[in-house]
């Protein structure tokens, strides 16, 4: 049996967070409609922030509607706090994303309060969600940004990141998000975290948000995947980046991640061809955005065998 790798769609949040053009409702409903069609099965497809902070989303609660309504299509969405939590209950978001810095400067400036104070938003949301009826509590996701640097900080420590995961997990989390908000890591650095990160977590579902900011995004996954990952992060067309992180530019892009999986022989359930015609949704809904890729520019190698179709 191949290796099942969980790769996460998370370009209509990260994706276009950082982007002034609205991107029309129904052209965010298409990109999850097509992109969910070629086997990606999990979706970050809002934020539950105000609107007036990123108006970007002030579409979320019929995005959340469309999306939910996509057959096997896993939807979740980022909250930074217990307001945003509430308002994913009530919209019954399959899974919440929980997000809080590492690196103090950062929480403070992305959500606007210590680290210790976002652990104790995160107790809350836990408890209202144990106190919803069986069939309306959504999964609760532990996320720890600029985990592997900040543009502010610098280098972070690998026991500050294993503390806050800790936290988390004792406060509830049934998994966890590690990121490199900033695309600061490096594959030594990657295993020096991610190898201790899991001794101390056991059996807590793990996923990896890589951004290819210096060019070593899909290296990091490499190294991430050598300790034992097999959830991650990507965006389509490598769009993304943090507006509180000077100089984070976006995503790893899904397309290449995909290609690069398969090319290892490992199983993301993934119709590549198909994934690389989604990104038509994203080119005319938003024609001024820039769009990255190498496989979307170069196309599959000659006589490209899929991983699926290979003698084993």
């Amino acid at each position: 049996m191949r290796q099942k790798i969980i790769l996460r769609e998370v370009g209509l949040r990260d994706g276009l967070q950082i982007h002034s053009t609205f991107m029309p409702t129904d052209d965010k409903l298409a990109w999850i409609t097509a992109e969910a069609a070629t086997g990606i099965s999990e979706i970050e497809v809002t934020s539950y922030v105000p609107p007036k902070l990123i108006p970007q989303f002030a579409d979320s609660e019929a995005v959340t509607a469309g999306a939910l309504a996509i057959p096997g299509l896993t939807a979740s969405a980022l909250v930074p706090n217990l307001r945003g939590a509430q308002r994913g209950i009530e919209l019954g978001v399959h899974k919440l994303n929980f997000v809080m810095s590492v690196s103090r400067t950062h929480n403070m400036k992305n959500v606007r309060r210590s680290p210790e104070e976002s652990i104790a938003d995160f107790r809350a949301i836990v408890d209202l969600i144990r106190s919803q009826p069986e069939g309306r509590r959504p999964v609760i996701s532990g996320g720890l940004s600029t985990a592997l640097g900040c543009s502010y900080e610098g280098r972070v420590a690998v026991s500050q990141v294993i503390d806050y995961a800790v936290q988390l997990l004792e406060a509830g989390a049934q998994e966890l998000q590690v990121a490199d908000t900033v695309g600061y890591a490096d594959p030594v650095q990657v295993r020096n975290l991610f190898k201790p990160l899991l001794a101390e977590v056991g059996n807590v579902p793990v996923a990896a948000h890589f951004h290819d900011t210096r060019g070593t995004g899909l290296a990091n996954v490499s190294a991430a995947l050598d300790c034992g990952i097999t959830m991650f992060d990507a965006s389509l067309a490598g769009l993304g980046g943090c507006p509180f992180a000077p100089g984070a530019s976006g995503n790893i892009v899904m397309e290449d991640l995909c290609f690069m999986l398969d090319s290892m022989g490992l199983d993301t359930g993934v119709d590549l061809e198909k994934l690389v015609q989604v990104r038509q949704f994203i080119a005319a809904a938003l024609p001024t955005i820039a769009m990255q890729g190498a496989l979307a520019k170069a196309g599959l190698p000659r006589n490209y065998e899929f991983a699926a179709h290979r003698v084993r």
